[in-house]
């Protein structure tokens, strides 16, 4: 079901985002790594391992639900700017 305009997805309510590095679980072993990219309601995680049964199956990136990762440090926050602001500043430069 698509969401509406006013809904946000549950990515938008976490904690997380790009850049943060966190700590998650594969396989009852402890990884650390940092967010690369949002989805609905997971991120990829890119990580570092020593096990080549991990890096053979995981090629150094996983899809982790936001409520299976712990932040261990966050990235510093851009503020957005809201839409209309952009476009009427937009607007003002022609």
């Amino acid at each position: 079901m698509p969401k509406k305009n006013d809904e946000a997805t549950e990515t938008e309510l976490s904690p997380f985002d790009i850049g943060d590095e966190v700590s998650f679980e594969i396989k009852k072993q402890k990884f650390t790594g940092f967010i690369d990219k949002a989805y609905k309601n997971a991120f990829l995680v890119t990580f570092e391992s020593d096990d080549p049964e991990i890096i053979d199956s995981y090629h150094s990136k996983t899809v982790v639900n936001w409520k299976d990762l712990t932040m261990i440090k966050q990235a510093p926050r851009v503020e957005k700017e809201p839409e209309e602001d952009k476009e009427d500043s937009d607007e003002n430069k022609k």
